[in-house]
């Protein structure tokens, strides 16, 4: 069979998996903040010489909704964020694929597909991404009971510039970017950050922080956006897996933010491999050691 053949049986089977699950958009009506979309920036999802998916362009986010089986269900949810440099999303090994994981530990899971950051579509690129995470939360605790949710067992889990992505909620929650009426409460009970680039003024990934911030931000906002310096004795515990050899986000991202954990008294574990790169998803083929179990046993510790 022909390599294009290949790739788009792959990409109808991951559409047709997709169409399975529920995708709720984030917002109804116009979109806070939002500029009107151009019509050359269309949302693009294509498959990559991996067989994995890459979405850009995302100017209508969603989350798709992985119900856990109910004779499983523990009533426990998480909110995944794929990464991608905020120029794109790894939307399947870093997305759809952990969500399975989840539900077969009995965990519903919630596949963010956020904006990236663009002056095309956001008034204010900067604070974009934030708004974003904060209307997951809200959205999914606020529908808690439809789905079999307990509201205070709902995690935030991110990879890589979606670690980032996540960090900026568990630390900036109250900083409120979207309408809440009802006051629901936007803090994640948990987090799990896989590869995450923390700190926009120490082991910076200087790529990620461009598509955020911009080529020269002032040093405020790298202040803001690295959530080493903004942990408190509110902040959830965290759970961390890096690789020492990621030479595209270095492992200090995560000891800086575990230490900052540590130092405030909030639990946190981390786990280091010894090697694997950056951006190995569920799957770290240099070490035998599933990081996914090590999170589900943490998990379960902290009694979520």
């Amino acid at each position: 069979m022909a390599k294009s053949s290949i790739l788009i049986m792959l990409l109808f089977m991951a559409i047709s998996y997709s169409n399975a699950q529920e995708v709720i958009p984030l917002y109804t009506g116009d979109i806070p903040g939002a500029k009107p979309t151009p019509a050359t920036y269309v949302e693009n999802t294509e498959v990559r010489s991996n067989g994995t998916l890459s979405v850009t362009k995302v100017s209508i986010p969603t989350v798709t909704v992985f119900e856990a089986p109910k004779n499983i269900a523990t009533g426990t949810a998480v909110i995944i964020c794929p990464g991608g440099g905020y120029g794109a999303l790894a939307f399947s090994h870093e997305g759809t694929d952990v969500a399975r994981r989840f539900n077969a530990i009995g965990v519903t899971a919630f596949v963010l597909k956020y904006r990236l950051p663009s002056d095309e579509i956001m008034v204010d690129k900067t604070y974009g991404p934030l708004q974003d995470a904060q209307k997951a939360i809200y959205l999914v605790r606020k529908n808690a009971k439809k789905y079999g949710i307990k509201t205070r067992k709902i995690g935030i889990m991110g990879f890589s510039a979606g670690g980032h992505f996540a960090s900026t909620l568990v630390t900036h929650y109250n900083d409120l970017k979207i309408s809440n009426p009802e006051k629901i409460n936007l803090r994640p009970d948990f987090a799990a950050l896989i590869y995450p680039v923390i700190s926009f003024e120490e082991s910076v990934h200087t790529g990620t922080m461009k598509n955020l911030l911009g080529p020269n931000p002032p040093d405020s906002l790298k202040h803001y956006f690295s959530a080493n310096k903004n942990v408190n004795q509110k902040t959830p515990p965290v759970f961390f897996v890096h690789a020492k050899d990621d030479k595209t986000v270095p492992y200090e991202n995560s000891v800086l933010m575990n230490a900052a954990l540590k130092q405030h008294q909030i639990d946190t574990d981390i786990y280091l491999y010894e090697k694997g790169a950056h951006g190995f998803g569920l799957i770290n083929k240099t070490s035998d050691v599933d990081w996914f179990n090590l999170l589900a046993q943490w998990i379960k510790k902290e009694k979520f």
